[in-house]
């Protein structure tokens, strides 16, 4: 007999496309656990055909599946890396780039690509697509508001000059929204995009079983051009880049090779 929890993932993927067995179990299931108790469900089953029935419900499902925490400039470091050696190398004798921030969030990833491009490459045209699986989340980006411990690793003249404080909260200067693109993509279905110089995808796969791993690095390894680059979070380490037609370009970035 099928059990409570593995029907209500089955139902989840069959109703929503998301397929909850690619995710670590041991986390994933203690996560909707502690959500469907709070909501006083003591089924899944139940806590599922409530779901259906309640937007709130599901989106308060579907936040809670994604974990949108973010900030701009995450691992500043690792952004320094980014502006001081992999970017001059992905725009050399070009005039434009193009970059997936995949698993977006709220925005901040997206928005620190388009501030150090417009900071330290403004000669350079850049064309960035953000996705996420959260269209809540995809909603607060687009609103581009931010508390002020989102923007702790901004440093002030960055902060000064490209947003704006409003009633506790900064607000992000408009201009740097008119070249990203944001659009609701699940990284375990949906179809990849191509020929993109740079991938940025951080903090997002330790959540995820070495098979869907598996299935996201190929998928990103195909959007890459020759030579493009991906960035990962600084717990999601590639053992073995070779598999996936990669290789260490520096700490977290991984560098297309030839196929």
């Amino acid at each position: 007999m099928i059990d409570d929890y593995t029907e209500f993932i089955e139902r989840v993927n069959r109703r929503h496309d998301i397929d909850l067995s690619l995710y670590k179990e041991t986390q994933m299931k203690r996560r909707i656990t502690t959500l469907r108790n709070k909501r006083g469900f003591t089924s899944y089953i139940h806590y599922f055909e409530a779901m259906n029935k309640d937007n709130e419900l599901m989106k308060e499902f579907i936040d809670r599946l994604t974990i949108n925490v973010s900030e701009f400039f995450r691992n500043k470091k690792r952004w320094d890396v980014l502006k001081d050696r992999v970017v001059p190398e992905l725009i050399h004798n070009k005039s434009r780039i193009t970059i997936w921030s995949a698993a977006c969030s709220t925005g901040e990833e997206p928005y620190s690509l388009a501030i150090l491009f417009k900071e330290y490459f403004p000669t350079v045209k850049v064309d960035i697509l953000a996705t996420d699986i959260d269209e809540e989340a995809l909603k607060k980006a687009k609103e581009a508001v931010y508390t002020e411990q989102a923007l702790k690793e901004v440093p002030t003249i960055l902060k000064q000059k490209y947003f704006t404080y409003e009633k506790g909260m900064y607000r992000l200067d408009s201009a740097l929204e008119q070249n990203i693109t944001f659009k609701k993509h699940n990284l375990l279905a949906d179809r990849y995009p191509s020929n993109y110089d740079l991938i940025v995808c951080r903090n997002v796969l330790i959540y995820f079983t070495d098979e869907a791993k598996d299935k996201i690095y190929n998928g990103f390894s195909n959007t890459l051009r020759e030579n493009g680059v991906l960035f990962v979070g600084s717990t999601e380490q590639i053992f073995t880049p070779e598999k996936y037609s990669l290789q260490l370009l520096d700490t977290f970035f991984y560098q297309k090779t030839k196929s």
